[in-house]
């Protein structure tokens, strides 16, 4: 089974935003038995508690479930227990990648890297600029871009 974790800073708008699109682009693809996705932040603020009130209405207005998923904070467990890990930005890229270890296999990646000719370089973080949409346009595209790769990659039906 592939896996793949999301990964922002506190864990209740951009990573569960992404883990809980990306869930449903593999339920309908049919690959959700094929593919774990999870999502984490590296602060600890918000562990236990649901994604943010504007990423739930958003996930809502769009059909998509964000049922059962709950911040955690990403540990460095995780590189073994994840083939890829996907960053919102470049604090958490670099607070990530500090803590991987030489011969950890797990991918370090930013999801602006998997929306092609973005002018983004990161995602922005809603919880500080109340810009919802402007995330979730960015996460779908990413996630969709996401999904082509593992498709692609993995050799799975698309």
């Amino acid at each position: 089974m592939i896996s793949m974790l999301f990964v922002c800073l506190g864990n209740i708008a951009r990573s569960p935003m992404a883990e809980a699109v990306l869930r449903h682009r593999l339920e309908e693809a049919g690959l959700q038995d094929q593919i774990r996705v999870d999502s984490a932040g590296t602060g600890d603020w918000h562990v236990g508690e649901s994604p943010h009130k504007g990423t739930q209405n958003l996930l809502r207005k769009n059909g998509i479930s964000f049922q059962g998923i709950q911040a955690r904070q990403f540990h460095e467990g995780d590189f073994s227990a994840f083939d890829y890990i996907i960053v919102m930005d470049e604090s958490n890229y670099t607070n990530v990648t500090s803590l991987k270890q030489d011969g950890e296999s797990s991918h370090v990646h930013r999801l602006v890297d998997f929306i092609p000719g973005t002018p983004y370089k990161e995602v922005p973080d809603p919880y500080f600029t109340g810009d919802f949409e402007e995330t979730y346009r960015l996460v779908n595209a990413g996630c969709q871009g996401i999904l082509q790769m593992i498709q692609e990659k993995h050799e799975l039906p698309n």
